[in-house]
């Protein structure tokens, strides 16, 4: 080989050399790029399914059960959301609306940051509080929403990036904010049902601009959270209401569909599988639980015979909730409100349905596939899991449907763990994890004829939030305190 040939052969092959060195870089590169920090980013975990896909999380566990850590934290009753090593929390403390962030690996505090309200909401005496909403986070934003300030966003170190604010909320019931914000294309969703002015709206995830806001005048005191659905080529949000559930469009908040005649008032979050999206929630007021007359409701309550109802002549803990029916807000019940309520009422039904995609405007008659009326919960969002649809409802008792067809599997089977539900349930694995407002804590095979519980433990205080599930770790609040269970 002469030398000018042995020079090209050379450089050809230092060319491939660097190519090949490339190409490895740039796979390295893009497998860093690529690979999926584990998260349960928002109320109830990826688009609010209450799935962790991939997950192997223990099956027993327990205050007992070996715990990895365990850390005294403030009362709120809202859950954990979770990105790679950061577990945020919202709470009320010293007399803040405070967003924290704590170290997966030993639950050490890393930061906490708060905001002190010009004024705070009303809220449930013992089961509200003004921290009651879920933060939610992309990796790059933490976003929080409170019921008496408005919307604020932190990056991962606790810096703060932009706040939204709101006129203070006044909610049905007096029971506080329940819904919790989501992050989705980087946009923040929020749902805002209240005693009047009540919207859902869009904002930037960088600025906290809003890109629309559109109003629900017919929606009141509802506390589901909303979820996106990718609907025949249209990027919805979906959120439950007074007596509907309604789809917006993602881009231009145009309302796109609406489903009637649904519960009076929503904590209920819906859920997608199978194509299809559910949603199951009761009230006090649907058929099953019908609101007594005028006259009833005053001969039971009117201890002064005056002809109207004030708050002082209930007992104190139902006050809470009885402000909620003083509909035109002047510190009494009347017959006016009553009629309110009623004709509210009316129009309400308790119940699970099941909608087909492809719909618009009302969709009442078209795209229901299937609806039921039993083991209907109040507060536990539905979860759809492995093809079935999962019900818990107050008093410890499961439902499991087909959800293609409806088709019951079981119907308000007893889990031995008694009282009411607000923890909504959860799955990876092929188990069910859900906790009892009591604080018991019931890990249950999914599938079969029947729950078959596999753990159950009783931590011994409430439970209002909802566990995280993340790789093969279980993160769970009590009322003061925060567990981390499993390998890190």
């Amino acid at each position: 080989m002469d030398r000018t040939n042995l020079m090209k052969t050379n450089r050809l092959v230092a060319i491939e050399r660097l190519a090949l060195c490339f190409a490895l870089s740039l796979a390295s590169g893009m497998g860093f790029r690529t690979h999926a920090v584990e998260s349960w980013p928002q109320f109830r975990g990826p688009n609010g399914s209450g799935v962790a896909e991939h997950a192997q999380p223990p099956v027993t566990l327990g205050p007992t059960n070996g715990p990895r850590w365990c850390i005294e934290v403030p009362w709120s009753p809202s859950s954990p959301s979770v990105w790679g090593d950061r577990l945020f929390l919202t709470t009320f403390a010293d007399g803040e609306l405070q967003t924290r962030a704590y170290a997966t690996g030993d639950g050490h505090l890393i930061w906490s940051k708060g905001i002190k309200p010009g004024q705070l909401e009303s809220f449930h005496g013992t089961d509200g509080s003004p921290a009651a909403s879920t933060p939610a986070t992309d990796g790059k934003h933490v976003v929080s929403y409170f019921g008496s300030f408005g919307v604020i966003c932190y990056d991962l170190k606790g810096k703060e990036l932009w706040r939204r604010p709101f006129s203070c909320a006044v909610s049905g019931g007096a029971y506080g904010t329940g819904t919790s914000p989501i992050l989705a294309h980087d946009r923040v969703v929020l749902n805002r049902d209240l005693d009047g002015d009540s919207l859902v709206c869009l904002l930037k995830a960088s600025s906290g601009k809003t890109i629309w806001e559109t109003p629900r005048p017919d929606a009141v005191g509802s506390f589901g959270t909303p979820i996106v659905w990718h609907n025949q080529g249209f990027d919805e949000i979906v959120t439950p209401g007074s007596v509907h559930i309604k789809g917006y469009d993602f881009k231009t908040g145009h309302e796109r569909w609406v489903v009637e005649g649904t519960t009076g008032f929503a904590c209920t979050t819906p859920v997608l599988g199978d194509g299809m999206l559910f949603y199951a929630a009761w009230s006090p007021g649907g058929a099953d639980a019908p609101w007594p007359s005028w006259e009833t409701f005053l001969e039971r309550n009117d201890k002064n015979h005056d002809g109207e109802v004030t708050f002082d002549e209930f007992p104190p803990d139902r006050r809470d909730f009885v402000r909620g029916l003083d509909r035109d807000h002047d510190g009494k019940i009347t017959r006016k409100d009553w009629e309110m309520i009623l004709a509210r009422a009316a129009k309400a039904r308790n119940l699970m349905l099941a909608i087909r995609p492809g719909g618009s405007g009302d969709i009442t008659q078209t795209h229901v596939a299937w609806t039921t009326t039993k083991g209907l919960p109040y507060v536990p969002s539905p979860l759809y899991y492995q093809g079935r649809i999962y019900l818990v409802r107050d008093g410890g008792m499961m439902s499991s449907f087909d959800a293609k067809s409806g088709n019951v599997f079981y119907s308000q089977e007893r889990l031995e763990a008694a009282g009411s539900y607000y923890s909504s349930p959860v799955a990876a694995d092929g188990r069910i994890y859900v906790a009892s407002l009591p604080g018991k804590l019931s890990v249950i095979k999914a599938g079969g004829d029947h729950p078959e519980i596999l753990h159950q433990a009783d931590f011994g205080e409430r439970i209002f939030a909802s566990p995280a599930i993340v790789g093969r770790s279980v993160y769970l609040r009590t009322q003061t305190h925060l567990y981390a269970f499993g390998q890190p």
